[in-house]
């Protein structure tokens, strides 16, 4: 049994590295992609994992295998198609660590995924399902996403979802909307942005938005607020509690780390959703606030993940 499978982007972040010798910038190869974040932060707890999506057979494909393998995530759902490239990214760094983000998928291999590739037994074999929107942006991996999405909660998985819109990789902020609220009604516990309470539920206000989508029965709702913290909701309490106080290199997989965390913590309590009231709440956000902090210390998203005894440490130093 999986503790979670998750489904969608696996990518290299070209993440900014400094000027060469005549003065052009350098880039550096960091293994990505929010969802193969979450798993990698998750694998990095001991957690058992496994990814699901699709990388070219060219260089930057096998490095990504590589990576996970060597973070000891399960690859067997991770297909290898010789007909399409290796999604990129290339990332933009503001003088504050705020991302920006170029890409090359047109198609990139991850929105290639086919239903006909996927693992039926091993979605029907995982505690957790963790998705994106990103798999929603583009056919065939869309239908592949839905048809993976129900086979997981046939089987009695909790189903996680993270919005992570990215403009670029849309045709337009309507589409986006109609797709990314497509799946809701299948979801269990949701991940979002501030910025993406809006285009979820029409709300920016995110106590008015967590409220909404738990009326459409979602079971929990976690809003990410950047460098205010978090806010948790359930049916049974909320909980809002701000990061502590770090040094930000980078802040690409800051949202990935914390909702590595989250579940983690989730998969610990062995509770339903439902059941989650406010001092429970609490030491969840807790946690992956912390989990968030030590990533944002490093730069790019796989390699910032740290490990539970990195966390643990952290939270011992500042009291928590």
């Amino acid at each position: 049994m999986y503790d979670v499978i998750t489904l969608g982007e696996l990518l290299v972040d070209f993440t900014p590295s400094g000027l060469s010798a005549a003065g052009m910038p350098l880039f550096e190869q960091n293994p990505g992609g929010a969802v193969a974040n979450v798993i990698c932060a998750l694998a990095g707890f001991g957690r058992r994992t496994g990814f699901i999506g699709k990388v070219g057979t060219d260089m930057h494909g096998e490095f990504l295998r590589r990576i996970l393998e060597k973070n000891g995530v399960d690859t067997r759902g991770l297909i290898s198609d010789p007909g399409v490239y290796t999604t990129l990214a290339f990332v933009s760094l503001s003088d504050a660590g705020e991302r920006g983000f170029s890409f090359a998928r047109k198609p990139g291999a991850d929105t290639c995924l086919r239903e006909d590739e996927l693992d039926m037994k091993q979605l029907s074999n995982c505690k957790i399902f963790h998705f994106g929107s990103l798999s929603l942006t583009d056919e065939p991996c869309r239908t592949a996403t839905f048809a993976a999405i129900r086979a997981a909660k046939k089987a009695g998985a909790i189903i996680s979802y993270d919005p992570n819109y990215r403009p670029p990789l849309w045709p337009g902020e309507k589409v986006a909307i109609t797709q990314m609220r497509s799946v809701l009604e299948l979801v269990d516990v949701i991940k979002l942005s501030d910025e993406e309470t809006d285009l979820l539920t029409g709300r920016k206000d995110c106590s008015e938005a967590a409220q909404l989508l738990l009326e459409r029965g979602i079971g929990c709702v976690v809003v990410t607020l950047g460098s205010r913290g978090a806010y948790a909701v359930t049916r049974q309490g909320s909980a809002l509690l701000p990061p502590p106080d770090v040094p930000v290199v980078d802040t690409t997989g800051a949202g990935d780390a914390f909702w590595g965390g989250f579940l983690h913590k989730l998969l610990e309590r062995g509770t339903q959703l439902s059941e989650l009231p406010k001092n429970t709440l609490e030491d969840f956000v807790r946690f992956a606030n912390c989990v968030a902090s030590l990533c944002v210390q490093k730069r790019g998203g796989i390699p910032a993940m740290p490990s539970l005894a990195q966390v643990e440490g952290f939270m011992s130093e500042r009291g928590f």
